[in-house]
């Protein structure tokens, strides 16, 4: 081989690689550019990209089959743990928080909801997961009616006498129950017969849920008669009260004609019903 013809091989070598590395080192800015907060690479004019996905309604979500990817999702970020729930809300102007325990039950929840719905407000449910299980339909209908679906644990226990594993359970199963049928995991938390100890505070701070208790017992499920249960809610009102009332349990006839009654009178009185939020985190 001629000296002449080795360096001119050497040459054709070194300028080949000295291609590569220039490749690799341009992919590699691009790679750091994307993900160090630089301007990202843009994309050719004209060239495709992968379709806008809208944002699916509530219905819409509830026909899609739910895809695995390990244990249900709770809120990331562990909440504050409490050491008493929360027995009013932080809402503006002469607004109150109207709550129903215990369902949904087809005999009186459709009604509640009804009547709700004309009167265009909003309220809190705290259902129980079996009950929810076993009627979807009522649970879909208060999410996509804009309704607060809170947490009222599985098969309604006192808390109290139970050991963490089983309140865990309890809470757990009704939050992917309640995600199952509204697409959204639960951000609120109620003890049946307002029974909290620390195991609850503790588990529902790590499920992303705050305990929320009431101000005003309209004592329905006593069947006091409805004009009694009205009068309760009268007496109590105020900005922020939270009143506590049942769609479930027992005949709840009476909750129902009371909330005919006196939603309106509240409504003239100049109270505003609304629901507390919570931001996603």
């Amino acid at each position: 081989m001629t000296k002449d013809h080795f360096l001119t091989r050497r040459r054709a070598l070194l300028g080949g690689a000295a291609t590569a590395a220039a490749a690799v080192a341009a992919g590699a800015a691009g790679l750091i550019g994307a993900g160090s907060g630089g301007a990202p690479a843009r994309t050719a004019v004209g060239a495709p990209g992968p379709p806008v996905r809208r944002p699916m309604k509530p219905s819409a979500y509830r026909l899609q089959p739910l895809t695995g990817h390990g244990a249900p999702r709770a809120a990331p970020g562990r909440l504050p743990v409490r050491t008493e729930p929360l027995l009013s809300v932080a809402v503006p102007g002469r607004s109150m928080v109207l709550t129903f325990d215990d369902g949904p039950d087809p005999a009186y929840t459709p009604d509640i909801l009804d009547t709700l719905a004309a009167y265009d407000v909003p309220a809190m449910f705290f259902v129980c997961g079996e009950m929810a299980a076993e009627h979807p339909g009522l649970l879909e209908r208060m999410a996509d009616e804009g309704h607060v679906v809170a947490n009222h644990t599985w098969s309604h226990p006192l808390l109290t006498q139970l050991g963490r594993g089983r309140i865990h359970s309890e809470m757990e199963r009704t939050c992917e129950t309640i995600e199952q049928g509204c697409g959204e995991w639960p951000r609120w938390f109620r003890a049946p017969y307002g029974a909290w100890n620390r195991a609850a505070f503790q588990l529902g701070a790590e499920l992303g849920m705050e305990p929320l208790a009431w101000t005003v017992d309209t004592l329905d499920w006593t069947e006091p008669g409805a004009g009694t249960i009205v009068a309760r809610v009268h007496e109590g009102a105020g900005p922020g009260v939270v009143v506590l009332s049942h769609d479930a349990g027992g005949d709840r006839s009476q909750s129902v004609v009371a909330l005919r009654d006196y939603l309106p009178q509240l409504l003239d009185s100049g109270y505003h019903i609304t629901v507390p939020r919570r931001k996603h985190v």
